[in-house]
């Protein structure tokens, strides 16, 4: 394992790469990224979207530590699954945590780890859709983390939050990383592009879309308190 970097916390590739004296570890590290950015005030600055993106491109990489079968749709089914139980467990944590600790969270002072502004504004995003907005949070970095906190903490019915996060957690996990190995296998195979080649941009590019409907919604948000 290479010098360690604080950089090397936003870049998405350290994890999946990431080993120790050749023992590769990249699996465990998607997993407990997903479980921590869904269940832990520390995952939300973590590369969840793109993340997962490119554990599509890698998959073979982060599955054939565990066991591989000679199928690569069962591959990257595999790993679809593991992280969408990741999320579901992320999500569960996140909404008992909610529940015992609502009133604290409200009164408790801003640091590093925790912002009570993405509390409030996770929570009128939950209050305007409801259950649908454990879905919507799913794609969207910061309230992904505190969607299931906020379920917790208005005390949205059990099973109601359960059928919404387990919907939740395999729409997003399937989808990200179904489209990252089949998108890469696609532009190599007909058009000789190597996305592995292009990792920074991807990353890029990634970023910009899922962070800019969070930014337009803040961005509206102080207009309107601006106008009042």
């Amino acid at each position: 394992m290479s010098n360690f970097d604080w950089k090397n916390l936003i870049d998405p590739l350290f994890y999946i790469q990431f080993d120790i004296n050749g023992i590769k570890l990249g699996l465990y590290l998607v997993l407990f990224i997903v479980f921590a950015e869904t269940g832990l005030f520390a995952g939300f600055f973590l590369p969840g979207d793109s993340l997962l993106f490119l554990a599509g491109i890698y998959n073979r990489e982060l599955i054939e530590n565990v066991f591989l079968i000679d199928s690569s749709f069962l591959n990257v089914t595999l790993l679809a699954t593991f992280v969408a139980l990741a999320g579901i467990l992320g999500n569960m944590v996140g909404y008992w945590f909610g529940s015992k600790s609502g009133y604290y969270l409200y009164n408790k002072q801003d640091s590093f780890w925790f912002k009570k502004k993405y509390l409030v504004q996770s929570k009128d995003f939950f209050e305007k859709h409801g259950g649908r907005a454990i879905i919507f949070a799913r794609f969207l970095p910061i309230f992904r983390t505190f969607a299931p906190i906020v379920a917790g903490i208005v005390m949205m019915e059990k099973k109601k939050f359960m059928f919404y996060n387990i919907i939740s957690s395999f729409v997003w996990s399937f989808s990200l990383i179904f489209a990252g190995h089949y998108l890469y296998g696609f532009l190599l195979r007909n058009y000789e592009i190597d996305l592995k080649q292009h990792i920074e941009l991807i990353v890029i590019v990634l970023v910009l879309i899922t962070i800019l409907p969070v930014i337009l919604k803040f961005s509206k948000k102080s207009k309107t308190e601006t106008s009042e």
